[in-house]
Formats: C-alpha cells, structure tokens, sequence
C-alpha cells in the first residue's frame, strides 16, 4: 500500500548538520500528516516535528530552532533539516505519515518506515 523510505542518516559531529529525507510510494490517493520521530537507546520513541499537507509544521521544545520540517506535495517526500546538532540528538529517525488510500477514504491509515541512524559524536 503506502512505503515509506528514510535516507540521509550518518555520523556527524556536533554542531554539524544532516539532511534527513522521507519519501512515500505506493498506491494511496493523498498523503496527508507527515511526522519525524526518534528513538534513542534505553528511550520511548519521540515525535520531533510534524508538518501538515497545508505546511502547518511544529517541533518538539527540544529541537526547536535547530531543525526545519517541510515537503514537496508533488514529490512526496519529506525533509528533515537539522543544525547546530547535539550528541544527544543520536537516535534512530522514523517518518511516518497518515495516508488515504483512496478518493472515498474518510481517513487516513498510518504508516512508519524503517528509520535511519543519526549519530553526533562530541
């Protein structure tokens, strides 16, 4: 149905910057809300920024300033921008974005992908 398929993780050292896309494919009429979150060793998953199809976006306290959500509609796929990053930002990424899967879908289905390593060395 929906895949979603995370690139741009690496090492990185602090205060550095990484790119992070998401792209969606498959079969799915629109691709609606789409999220980045992350899961670090011995933590819960986190969202860190969510950006709606209208480009509403918002960002969790922690990476406020430090990261820009956005998308390309036509492309569907979703970036990840992060600066100024921290080794505390080491975590796994996932996106993860609510589709519909058809013209009549009166909501979407959610689905995640397979997350991407971020590393920030000190």
């Amino acid at each position: 149905q929906v895949q979603l398929v995370e690139s741009g993780g690496g090492l990185v050292q602090a205060g550095g910057s990484l790119r992070l896309s998401c792209a969606a494919s498959g079969s799915f009429f629109s691709i609606d809300v789409m999220r980045w979150y992350r899961q670090a060793p011995g933590k819960r998953r986190e969202l860190v920024a969510v950006i709606t199809s209208g480009d509403s976006s918002n960002y969790a306290d922690s990476v406020k300033g430090r990261f820009t959500i956005s998308r390309d509609n036509a492309k569907n796929t979703v970036y990840l921008q992060m600066s100024s990053l921290k080794p505390e930002d080491t975590a796994v990424y996932y996106c993860n974005a609510d589709a519909k899967l058809t013209i009549y879908s009166n909501y979407g289905l959610n689905y995640w992908g397979q997350g991407t390593q971020v590393t920030v060395s000190s």
